[in-house]
């Protein structure tokens, strides 16, 4: 595979700013010129045509057997039914949120968080795991949290990400960071099979986009946010994400520059957790952008493709660049993507069904 070029910029200087009782982090990336990145069409969330991976050397990894206790995660079951999926505004028409279409999902079992730091310590610790970061050597972290003394590479088309050697799920900011204090946080720097070696072990699956979707929407089929219409409904922040001029500067007006707690704000209706922001989600389904208008039952995906959906937005979504945090958004990786803000959530079948 051949890689995107990249562009190095030069170290990234921080300003902290106190207004009206809140931090501002104003940062300076040398050489940025947002317009360029506009015209490209790329997501300021996800270094989407970027792989982690390109012309390494990755090896294989031996696969994981199905755990005999399982994992500790709560599961909230959900009874499925009809829903309108999709969007026919969404903003990005490559996106494929639209057209707005009729979906019936059949029962099953949705994770209350995602996937923990702690929770993906036990696995590795029960087999001995290493994720396509770890082996790759290198992973995408937010410039801002990356040593500033340092440089390194940059896509052209997100120059605010870094190419991080050494950065992965317990080094989530590069080798001189840690998780001791993010136990609690979601788990990151996850590729889709690092999310497909945990699913096995820990004797679940990752749920459909369909699947998600649903559970995001917590009943409210008609609205774009779990809790209803706008992002800030009544006045209160419901999310994790960019609050401020991005790339540029951040307020934390939600409480948080980078990733938050898996049960920070309320749950959705259905007692799910941080569905939309802090951290993008695999699904189980590839990607396509042509959706057909007619009623579906248990919708997967198409049977070929080399990309696949994520849900849920991040803490870098903003309005003024991607608004891809509503419940319909989604976006098309290459399964090998790692960053600072894409994790999993689990899903599980009724016994009855095959998972």
């Amino acid at each position: 595979a051949t890689s995107k070029p990249r562009a190095r910029h030069k170290k990234v200087k921080i300003t902290v700013i106190k207004s009206s009782g809140h931090y501002s982090f104003v940062f300076f990336l040398a050489g940025l010129k947002l317009t360029d990145c506009e015209s490209s069409g790329t997501s300021c969330c996800l270094p989407n045509d970027v792989s982690t991976v390109a012309g390494l050397d990755i090896g294989r990894q031996k696969p994981c057997l199905t755990s005999q206790r399982h994992t500790a995660a709560e599961l909230i079951s959900i009874s499925g039914g009809w829903f309108r999926m999709g969007a026919d505004d969404g903003p990005h028409p490559q996106d494929g949120e639209g057209p707005a279409r009729d979906v019936f999902v059949a029962p099953y079992s949705l994770a209350v968080t995602a996937v923990t730091v702690a929770e993906f310590y036990e696995f590795v610790r029960a087999t001995s795991y290493r994720t396509v970061a770890e082996r790759a050597g290198t992973s995408f972290v937010f410039c801002a949290f990356c040593n500033r003394d340092l440089d390194y590479p940059a896509p052209v088309q997100a120059p605010w990400w870094r190419q991080v050697s050494g950065a992965c799920w317990f080094a989530p900011d590069g080798p001189e960071s840690s998780i001791e204090h993010r136990l609690d946080h979601p788990v990151t720097h996850i590729a889709r099979q690092d999310a497909l070696a945990y699913c096995q072990w820990s004797a679940m699956r990752l749920p459909t986009e369909a699947e998600w979707e649903y559970g995001a929407r917590g009943g409210r089929c008609h609205q774009p946010f779990p809790w209803g219409a706008t992002l800030e409904q009544d006045g209160m922040h419901h999310c994790n994400v960019w609050q401020g001029d991005f790339p540029f500067s951040t307020d934390q007006r939600d409480g948080y520059t980078g990733c938050a707690p898996v049960t920070a704000y309320r749950p959705n209706d259905f007692g799910l957790y941080n569905m939309i922001g802090n951290v993008w989600e695999w699904t189980a389904d590839r990607f396509t952008n042509l959706h057909s208008p007619h009623p579906v039952r248990n919708p997967s995906g198409p049977l070929n493709g080399g990309r696949y959906v994520a849900k849920g937005g991040s803490y870098l979504c903003h309005a003024s660049y991607c608004t891809r945090y509503r419940t319909s958004s989604r976006q098309s990786l290459p399964p090998d993507t790692t960053t600072g803000n894409l994790g999993f959530r689990l899903a599980r079948s009724p016994k009855s069904q095959k998972a």
